[in-house]
């Protein structure tokens, strides 16, 4: 079997599998009491402190998606750090590490998939989601001759597992009457390599994120898009969030509101400028051209603001219950928009300045 890929084999809850664009929990006991390091890791985690003086230093996590653009400009113009905060990305060794290592507390916080914080959350991890990162994104592309639900079954389709990627093809076809079992789900590691499974004709449809959505449809003759995520959920749904440690937000808020402001700042100049913005991350986050960059940007935009979608993200956990990846339906408390709405209130110009925002 191929390293970077493998058939589908069952969403049951205790069979998780450490394949993911932006990375996956491998265990709730990894989430909820801590995690060994290889040998040489350790040494990425300082304990939380100065930088420079005066300055409080957060690790995080990322992702590789559209969505994360908002923190990439936050952490590369150092937006934060006129409120004494500096964002230290921890670069993994693979990318199954990033919400492992977020979920065992051995970073501070993360921007990642909606799917796997509610994963975190049904483990028992402590961890609240305090903001947007990126709206819609999620699309579900068919090779030629494959226009329907219907025309699905029996055929490959390539997602990352218990990712919002997985959770629109499930909630496509159920909504048709297909079940999720009548297609074969093959289960990546990487967006690059998924993107040339596609294009190269290993796989016969893919939900992808931006921009490698654009580079699926660019690629193959005949693509076409089945689900933009938009028909299913309306405009303005999610795809990654912020979300920080429970104990990071009872012990430094301000810290947290920083990083939450620094977002929303980097909100505002991509919106004002988002050529440049795309043309500062390309190659460093983004390993695409900046013209397929430019092209995909528009439909996976920076979105801080997301309390509209606080009925979605408990919508979506009963399809992740269903699919069996979690137990219990996200609970109210795991959503914490109260950071957030301080940041608003202290900051009114910045908020309206904002062309996307639930309010």
């Amino acid at each position: 079997m191929d390293d970077d890929m493998c058939d589908r084999c069952g969403n049951t809850h205790k069979n998780l599998m450490e394949a993911s664009r932006r990375g996956f929990l491998k265990s709730g006991a990894m989430a909820a009491a801590g995690l060994a390091l290889p040998a040489g890791l350790a040494g990425l985690f300082g304990a939380k402190g100065a930088a420079a003086a005066g300055m409080t230093t957060l690790k995080a996590t990322h992702g590789a998606g559209l969505c994360n653009l908002g923190i990439f400009i936050a952490k590369e113009r150092e937006l934060a750090a006129e409120d004494g905060v500096e964002i230290d990305f921890v670069v993994t060794p693979t990318t199954t590490d990033v919400v492992t290592l977020f979920g065992a507390g051995m970073v501070d916080i993360s921007v990642i998939p909606y799917s796997n914080f509610i994963t975190l959350v049904d483990q028992g991890a402590p961890v609240k989601m305090v903001a947007g990162a990126g709206a819609e994104g999620c699309i579900l592309i068919g090779r030629d001759g494959i226009s329907s639900p219907e025309d699905l079954k029996g055929k490959t389709i390539g997602t990352f597992q218990a990712d919002t990627l997985e959770v629109l093809p499930y909630d496509y076809l159920a909504k048709a009457g297909v079940p999720f079992n009548e297609a074969t789900i093959r289960y990546f590691n990487t967006s690059p390599e998924m993107a040339a499974a596609f294009i190269n004709g290993g796989i016969d449809a893919v939900c992808h994120i931006e921009p490698y959505a654009t580079q699926c449809l660019e690629g193959r003759e005949g693509a076409t898009v089945l689900s933009d995520g938009i028909d299913l959920y309306g405009p303005g749904y999610a795809d990654c969030v912020l979300a920080a440690r429970t104990p990071l937000i009872e012990e430094n808020p301000e810290a947290v509101k920083a990083v939450i402001k620094a977002m929303m700042t980097a909100q505002k100049q991509i919106e004002a400028d988002t050529a440049t913005a795309l043309e500062e991350t390309v190659g460093t986050y983004y390993k695409t051209s900046l013209d397929a960059l430019k092209l995909a940007q528009s439909k996976q935009p920076v979105m801080i603001d997301q309390r509209q979608n606080s009925a979605f993200f408990k919508e979506r956990s009963l399809s992740m219950q269903k699919m069996g990846y979690v137990k219990n339906l996200l609970p109210d408390e795991a959503l914490d928009w109260s950071l957030m709405e301080e940041v608003i209130a202290e900051n009114p110009d910045l908020y309206n300045s904002l062309a996307l925002k639930s309010a």
